[in-house]
């Protein structure tokens, strides 16, 4: 059997993330990720912030925090980059309850004329990852459901963005320049490393997951450009976490 065969939609799991989560009373159903702790301090130094639990991964803790945003209450989690360890994450949060997860982190841009710190609504996620293939049947591309909803509401701000396709990845240091060719030949401006894996959790789970990304370095060209991967103007980062929490307080 090929290994991209091997989704089960009715066998029974045998570990639980509800075993594996301590429960936390009135556990927001809202929840903002982000995949860096530069977002997590601005969050921390600059709103009215509550630590309400955490997760366990990779032998360290991932406090969960809370804040208000309208009336609102809002969780907000640094999670593991990478799909394998962000879906398990997610596993755990949608155990906790949380209904409606929001992620937002750097993507490379597979076209220069993507400039850095430009904000995507991925709408097709490239599966070159594994995690997907135990979520849903295979095919080369997994549709992003919750895409439209963020559109309306970037467009109810008056926030702007680009829509796209986007080649998610397991292998970071394996983005070859004929892959990459392939990927854009199929409509992909942007590769990362967790939509295809989070999509295909929050599908089988019947939870809504969303997410954008900002544009940090760049593959089109005969070398890479860092750009501003690693080190995000601070003006910027917090621009996009203010995008970030404006979203998940409509969602």
């Amino acid at each position: 059997m090929s290994i991209i065969n091997t989704f089960d939609g009715e066998g029974a799991e045998i570990i639980k993330a509800e075993n594996n989560v301590h429960k936390i009373d009135n556990f927001p159903k809202t929840i903002l990720v982000a995949f860096s702790t530069k977002f997590c301090n601005i969050l921390l130094n600059n709103y009215n912030v509550s630590e309400i639990g955490c997760l366990y991964g990779d032998g360290q803790e991932y406090p969960i925090y809370e804040f208000e945003c309208e009336g609102k209450k809002i969780g907000f989690f640094n999670s593991i980059i990478g799909g394998a360890g962000a879906a398990a994450l997610l596993e755990e949060l949608i155990a906790l309850g949380a209904e409606k997860i929001l992620y937002f982190g750097s993507c490379g841009a597979l076209d220069r004329k993507i400039t850095e710190g430009h904000l995507l609504v991925p709408v097709e996620a490239y599966r070159d990852e594994g995690v997907s293939y135990h979520y849903a049947k295979p095919t080369d591309y997994l549709v992003v459901e919750t895409a439209q909803r963020l559109i309306e509401i970037l467009e109810e701000i008056h926030i702007p963005y680009n829509t796209t396709k986007t080649w998610t990845t397991d292998a970071f240091y394996r983005e070859t320049e004929n892959n990459l060719k392939m990927r854009k030949n199929e409509g992909c401006g942007v590769v990362e490393m967790e939509c295809a894996s989070i999509m295909s959790v929050g599908q089988f789970r019947k939870k809504e997951v969303y997410q954008f990304l900002y544009a940090a370095d760049c593959l089109d060209d005969s070398s890479w450009d860092e750009r501003i991967l690693g080190s995000v103007p601070s003006d910027l980062r917090e621009r996009i976490l203010v995008v970030a929490i404006e979203l998940a307080c409509r969602l």
